[in-house]
């Protein structure tokens, strides 16, 4: 089923059938249209990729989003029962996702757990007003470190709004390249060290798990020296 001809640059199908369309989508790209940007984004390239790729009258439903400086996994439906049939299951899905923060762990393993709320800026920040926040809860696991970085492994026990980032932040270890929860520093970056690994989830209609995963974007990996 899938066509290459109307791909969008940097966007790469992992999967599709009738029902859903997975995809890795790059750093830099919006999951969805904001007031600043309308055309330029996941969706709109999917959508297009749907109708005239395929000529199918049929379009995509948003499942899930990732920041637009984040790399990684996207699940797109093809239909609204899909759809909700998908969002129905998504605290029982698993998803991993590779980091690069700054410094060393001294626990290199555990969860982080806050209430997290946003304020009128959209700024996300942890409170312990339980009225406030939403509870939260972030698995990480460190793979490699230098003396400047750490490579992590990281599962949302939670799905919020920059949860990782903010977790990572409250840990006074933000993310590589995350310039609105990190600190100003006066390395350049040329993206968010944030990649949505691999998720394991239920298909919307045969009821089967399925496990997809991409692979860790050579940026992540070079800032560790390898792995």
């Amino acid at each position: 089923m899938t066509s290459t001809r109307y791909l969008p640059n940097g966007l790469n199908i992992l999967f599709e059938d009738r029902d859903i369309l997975v995809v890795e989508k790059p750093s830099g790209l919006l999951t969805i249209s904001s007031e600043r940007e309308k055309s330029k984004t996941a969706y709109a390239s999917l959508m297009d990729y749907v109708k005239k790729g395929q000529r199918s009258k049929n379009r995509i439903f948003i499942v899930h989003r990732l920041d637009r400086d984040t790399s990684g996994i996207l699940i797109f439906a093809k239909s609204e029962v899909a759809k909700l049939n998908l969002q129905s299951n998504w605290d029982q899905n698993t998803k991993i996702y590779y980091a690069v923060s700054h410094g060393i762990w001294e626990e290199k393993e555990g969860i982080i757990g806050s209430y997290l709320t946003e304020n009128k800026a959209k700024m996300v920040y942890s409170t312990k007003d339980k009225e406030l926040g939403k509870w939260s809860e972030t698995k990480y696991k460190v793979i490699k470190e230098t003396n400047k970085y750490s490579l992590l492994e990281v599962q949302l026990l939670t799905g919020r709004k920059n949860q990782i980032r903010v977790h990572f932040a409250d840990k006074t270890h933000p993310i590589v390249g995350d310039h609105k929860y990190g600190l100003p520093r006066k390395e350049k970056f040329t993206r968010m060290a944030l990649h949505a690994y691999s998720i394991q989830f239920f298909h919307p209609f045969s009821g089967k798990s399925m496990y997809i995963k991409s692979e860790i974007p050579p940026y992540l990996k070079g800032l560790v020296g390898g792995i």
